[in-house]
């Protein structure tokens, strides 16, 4: 699934992907959510848009799952973050943030990349007193 335009913002450690819970949801399955934020410098690319995506493996079948879009400012710079919430059947395997643009982007600084596996609500399990 990847495109030409799309530009590796940089992998995933397994040791992140692991430590994602998965959740069951009734329409999506099981899914495993992650926290992702980039800040990048697209020189070349100023007020032209692009989208953060996440790229993995699952079982045999490659996915991709869109994070975030927006417009690179007059500096080109961005930020783009979001919950990412990836469907998985089987196992998440080789997990890459991804950037994807209309116009090939000749040079991209990754000034940071931050993801991290979400972390479930957790049942409240204070009691009311009446």
């Amino acid at each position: 699934m990847t495109q030409a335009l799309d530009k590796l913002v940089g992998p995933v450690p397994s040791a992140i992907v692991n430590l994602a819970r998965l959740q069951v949801t009734p329409y999506e399955g099981r899914v495993a959510e992650f926290n992702v934020a980039a800040w990048l410098h697209l020189p070349g690319l100023a007020n032209l848009p692009v989208s953060l995506l996440v790229s993995y493996r699952d079982g045999g079948t490659q996915r991709e799952v869109l994070i975030d879009h927006g417009k690179v400012n007059q500096h080109s710079k961005i930020l783009l973050s979001s919950v990412a919430r990836l469907p998985v059947k089987l196992k998440i395997e080789e997990m890459q943030v991804r950037l994807r643009s209309a116009v090939p982007a000749t040079s991209l600084v990754v000034e940071e990349l931050f993801v991290q596996a979400a972390e479930l609500p957790q049942a409240d399990s204070r009691q009311a007193l009446a």
